[in-house]
């Protein structure tokens, strides 16, 4: 009879941690949900970038939510017309960094360069639960 309470007493608190522990993994910022996210907010900025709606874009930035940037400053930047751009995908999400593959077709006009077709990576953020794209000073 002892041995059924001890038994009780540390099994049954065991399997309810673990049930606890499986639960929350179902909700880490990793899930597929925040994968899905990612690649609807990626999508949608890279749309707004292409249609040259860079007001629109700016709501997907990083820099948007740094206090040293405003969006005049932001609409400033530029000399890329960005053709075509595709998200083929999610390649890793490490906390609250991730980097998207993409397939984009863009021209610099200013310096002549036509319909250069490159696979690079995408860097992203997740700030306050929400993801935003990475400010690079470069490309």
């Amino acid at each position: 009879m002892k041995m059924t309470q001890l038994l009780r007493r540390s099994v049954l608190p065991a399997i309810v941690l673990c049930t606890l522990g499986l639960a929350g993994c179902a909700s880490t910022p990793d899930s597929s949900t925040s994968r899905e996210e990612l690649l609807q907010r990626a999508a949608a900025y890279w749309n707004a970038v292409k249609t040259n709606d860079m007001v629109a874009a700016w709501a997907y930035e990083e820099v948007s939510k740094k206090p040293g940037w405003t969006l005049q400053a932001y609409l400033k930047r530029g000399g890329i017309v960005y053709e075509e751009v595709q998200v083929l995908g999610v390649e890793e999400i490490e906390g609250n960094n991730a980097k998207l593959n993409l397939k984009m077709t863009y021209s610099v006009p200013v310096v002549r360069i036509k319909g250069m077709q490159v696979n690079r990576q995408d860097e992203w953020v997740r700030i306050e639960g929400q993801w935003y794209h990475a400010y690079r000073p470069s490309f």
